[in-house]
């Protein structure tokens, strides 16, 4: 059984930081695709961004690109989310995804491709 548990949520002021990870257990990553998605209230979820099982392809939504940074840590069965420069329309609840492909490598940002989901962790930017 594949649980994802995310943290590293919180509020901050527009322009700070925020790290969030996601530990995978029950299951060894290195066999997932991951991904970030998040819903603001009111609003469908959407997709952040996404890495590809050996780390090798990462896939950002124009809105985060060049502010967010994805990474992963196979060896411990996490991954992250670095965002810098945050706007208060990044507010919304971030969830992390597993996309269970062993074979593949390719990074999907349809939230109909990820096999397990995150309670997800609220960010929240104040203006």
């Amino acid at each position: 059984q594949v649980q994802l548990v995310e943290a590293g949520g919180g509020l901050v002021q527009a322009g700070g930081s925020l790290r969030l990870s996601c530990a995978l257990s029950g299951r060894t990553i290195s066999n997932y695709n991951m991904g970030w998605f998040r819903q603001a209230p009111g609003k469908e979820r959407e997709f952040v961004t996404a890495i590809n099982r050996n780390d090798s392809i990462t896939y950002y939504a124009d809105s985060v690109k060049g502010r967010f940074t994805i990474s992963r840590d196979n060896a411990n069965n996490m991954m992250f989310l670095q965002m810098i420069s945050l706007k208060p329309e990044d507010t919304a609840i971030y969830f992390c995804a597993a996309d269970y492909s062993p074979l593949s490598g390719l990074v999907y940002r349809e939230s109909s491709k990820y096999d397990y989901w995150g309670q997800g962790t609220q960010v929240t930017v104040s203006s």
